[in-house]
């Protein structure tokens, strides 16, 4: 038991120094490559070719046996953000949105306008000066139309001979703030912890041949239009597709009742999303996948936890769609504030998610079905 433990803990330890790595890197959606050259870097350290396609998705194949369903692992690379649509002849930039940004979370938040490695620039979000606030704006969220980032510069001029143009990618200012008992917060927790699991993942699946073939994809546009993986999943047409996330923890008082998810409780599954918001997709897992999930936690010991969500929408919504049908799942790690410039995870929970995944995969024998009258 003791030594199982020292593992655990040395396995989230690794988890913590990677996610960190990654989430220092800018990677707005359809601008990954540096995300991507990251990976691909750590990815050859344990000996794994990968990969690019022309839409940006970094693959990696270990061939496995072929009489068994192949498996497609995947979490994206990309993070929310802006794009400049505008400057103006003062030196304020205004930006449209990419991805859900949260409109009420932004106001005086530290961003980063992407020109290229080395030469970023660091700007914020103007937030009015309080003292010259009427009554009726206190309260007001500013819409994102509305908002302008301030970098600095006195003029259109200087603003452009900074690099900063017209479709120059934003995000949040990278940021990585270790807590107390494990827990990591910061920029892009989603979803870069995923990306340090799946390399987690690579390593162990690497070292036992008795599994199926696996296509590792960390793959792009997730957040523009959750489309980067279909890409790999059409090309690459696996039986089983295991998306990777964060799955919303519900353990905080705002939270309460939309669910049972505890941040330091364990991996998490989803049984049901759906976006409700304009797109009519969502995921209800292959119930051959809840089961061997279900039966790889309790081989491993962990707590698996369970999740249900409206309003929630990943890449397998469409994966699944593919070929004559893929046998998808969404697995991932409970986490806080998300979209946020602050998200947070529990590193314990990303450790227990290797471990379940790499039970999960090994686990696909012979005797594994995706007969779906096998489960109902």
């Amino acid at each position: 038991m003791a030594q199982a433990k020292a593992e655990l803990a040395a396995l989230a330890k690794r988890l913590g120094t990677v996610t960190a790595e990654l989430m220092l890197i800018p990677g707005l959606s359809g601008h990954e490559d540096r995300v991507r050259r990251a990976i691909a870097r750590l990815l050859a350290k344990l000996g794994i070719t990968a990969r690019s396609d022309r839409l940006g998705n970094l693959i990696a194949t270990l061939d496995g046996d072929p009489k068994l369903p192949s498996v497609m692992l995947f979490a994206h690379m990309d993070q929310l953000g802006f794009i400049v649509r505008k400057i103006e002849a003062n030196g304020l930039v205004r930006v449209e949105r990419l991805g859900g940004v949260p409109e009420r979370a932004l106001a005086s938040q530290a961003v980063l306008l992407c020109v290229g490695e080395g030469k970023d620039i660091p700007g914020l979000i103007a937030n009015k000066s309080h003292h010259a606030t009427m009554p009726d704006e206190k309260y007001k969220v500013l819409p994102y139309q509305e908002i302008a980032i301030d970098a600095g510069f006195a003029s259109a001029a200087e603003v452009v001979a900074a690099g900063i143009d017209i479709g120059t990618p934003v995000v949040y200012r990278p940021s990585v703030t270790p807590l107390g008992g494990g827990r990591l917060a910061g920029t892009s927790i989603d979803d870069r912890a995923a990306c340090a699991a799946m390399i987690e993942v690579a390593a162990a699946l690497g070292k036992d041949k008795r599994r199926p073939t696996t296509h590792l994809v960390f793959s792009v546009l997730e957040e523009f239009n959750l489309q980067g993986a279909v890409t790999a999943a059409r090309a690459l047409a696996p039986d089983i597709a295991i998306q990777l996330d964060l799955i919303l923890a519900t353990d905080t008082p705002d939270m309460a009742a939309r669910g049972d998810v505890r941040l330091g409780g364990g991996p998490a599954m989803s049984l049901y999303s759906f976006h409700g918001r304009g797109t009519l997709n969502g995921t209800i897992p292959h119930p051959a996948l809840v089961h061997l999930f279900e039966a790889a936690a309790r081989h491993e010991r962990l707590n698996l936890q369970r999740s249900a969500h409206v309003g929630v929408l990943t890449d397998s919504s469409y994966v699944q769609l593919l070929h004559t049908g893929i046998a998808c799942i969404d697995l991932g790690f409970p986490c806080r504030y998300s979209h946020s410039s602050l998200e947070m995870c529990d590193l314990a929970d990303l450790a227990g998610l290797t471990k379940l995944l790499v039970r999960g995969i090994t686990a696909i024998d012979k005797s594994f079905s995706l007969d779906r009258d096998c489960y109902t």
